[in-house]
């Protein structure tokens, strides 16, 4: 195992194959060309190296080639001496709910988020049902180096299959909101799975909920309708559509269902940064405290926070990193500005459910649509540039950085960010690629492009 590392061999022996990138967040990889089964059971295995003892529940989004992953990595499990509980297709923040509701010893997600359908992945979740830091992300890649501690016949593991895997997590999520009151509005919603993860729950939820639903892409076969990214770009012709429905609000979802796009009642892109806005909102109407998002999310949720007089922390990019943050200050919500919002009562992993719910019950309590939510949050304009840029050099483009800014207050907790009262500014090399990412938020789009302009030259001449 540790020579294939190495070479990434293909099944024929002949070719070389390029290698899947793998983080401490996870793996990632183009099958065929740079994931094969032999180098997710290879990741797998280390994976399985740093576990206790106990049994590993695996799902996947609805990719075609999950099955393939999915029989894999179950062999290698079992072959490290774990039971295997296999979920089958089921969204990513269902499998942490999962991992702790069966006192498993960790959990794996066959899922490439909103790749396109030629790539597929691993997600890796401690016992505690999250997706595991930075620690064990390293633990696992250093584990890839040693030999696996394979076990003798009569250790071989076990699988079991999970027969519903959506009631605990369900349960969980309507434990957050006014179920009865959302039922009486009878709301029209359409719900864009697009073939992936979302639909398993999606539709129970929401029929569970008496709204008038229609399901976009709701078998989970991986068949992508437009490309998996909920973008606005890519929902132009789920917008038309939901539009021709009279619908009260349209969600979209990604592959593994743990973000949330939303169209609002006029077939208006909201964008994701809103999920998170609306979401977070409502649940400080109901407990006010301490809340957590990434560095790169919108000042929306920093306003909101602050109207509610609660303090709003910022955390290094990274769902492992904002839900660190959000233990070490026992926050009451929390979340990316990827339409990722993250309820401590339900688990410490993005949840488009969560998000769903929670719309709908701001609709209800407030009687208002969405596009009349929207207009009573704070307005901002992000714009985002990325430069290449040879890692060596970042401290030379930092510097230049804080010499053109030196009027701002900076912070080096993930790259570079420069703040103002009025607009930030945020620098970080990319985790995958020669490039670094200028992010910008202002009270105008005239002011972000600006600074985002001038980021970008300082930059460029280091």
């Amino acid at each position: 195992m540790a020579q294939l590392n190495d070479q990434n061999v293909m099944a024929n022996g002949n070719n070389t194959m390029k290698k899947p990138i793998i983080s401490v967040s996870g793996l990632r990889g183009v099958i065929g060309e740079s994931l094969s089964p032999i180098g997710a059971m290879e990741y797998v295995v280390a994976f399985a190296s740093t576990l206790s003892d106990g049994p590993v529940v695996v799902t996947r989004d609805g990719r075609s080639s999950g099955p393939m992953l999915a029989e894999a990595i179950q062999a290698a499990l079992n072959a490290m001496g774990h039971d295997v509980l296999y979920g089958d297709v089921a969204a990513t923040p269902t499998t942490g709910v999962l991992v702790r509701q069966l006192n498993a010893a960790g959990g794996i997600q066959i899922s490439a988020s909103h790749n396109p359908p030629e790539y597929n992945g691993i997600k890796l979740f401690g016992p505690d049902g999250r997706v595991v830091g930075a620690a064990t992300g390293q633990a696992v890649m250093d584990a890839m180096r040693q030999e696996p501690a394979w076990v003798n016949y009569q250790q071989v593991g076990e699988r079991t299959r999970i027969e519903d895997t959506t009631a605990d997590h369900r349960d969980l999520v309507f434990k957050t909101v006014d179920v009865d009151l959302i039922r009486k509005r009878n709301y029209t919603v359409v719900l864009d799975s697009n073939h992936g993860a979302g639909s398993v729950m999606g539709r129970s939820v929401l029929t569970d909920l008496n709204t008038q639903l229609t399901l976009l892409g709701g078998s989970p076969d991986g068949q992508f309708e437009h490309p998996p990214e909920p973008t606005a770009s890519n929902l132009e012709g789920v917008a038309t559509q939901a539009k021709s429905l009279h619908a009260d609000v349209v969600f979209c979802q990604d592959p593994d269902a743990d973000r949330l796009a939303i169209i609002d009642e006029n077939g208006n892109y909201i964008g994701e940064e809103y999920t998170l806005a609306l979401t977070l909102k409502r649940r400080l109407m109901q407990q006010t405290g301490d809340c957590v998002i990434n560095c790169a999310t919108s000042r929306m949720s920093i306003d909101i926070a602050e109207s509610f007089g609660c303090k709003c922390h910022l955390s290094a990019v990274g769902e492992a990193n904002v839900c660190d943050v959000m233990h070490s200050v026992n926050a009451v919500y929390g979340g990316e500005g990827n339409g990722g919002p993250i309820d401590p009562l339900v688990g410490y992993v993005r949840d488009s459910f969560v998000a769903m719910t929670q719309v709908l019950e701001l609709m209800a309590l407030t009687e208002k649509s969405v596009s009349q939510l929207v207009s009573e949050l704070p307005k901002y304009s992000i714009q985002k540039a990325k430069a290449t840029v040879d890692r060596d050099k970042l401290p030379q483009v930092y510097e230049a950085l804080q010499a053109k800014f030196s009027d701002a207050q900076v912070s080096d907790l993930d790259g570079m960010r420069f703040d103002w009262h009025d607009r930030w500014l945020l620098v970080r090399p990319s985790n995958t690629e020669p490039i670094v990412r200028a992010i910008c938020e202002a009270s105008s789009e005239e002011a972000s492009s600006e600074l985002v302009k001038v980021a970008q030259e300082v930059i460029s001449q280091v």
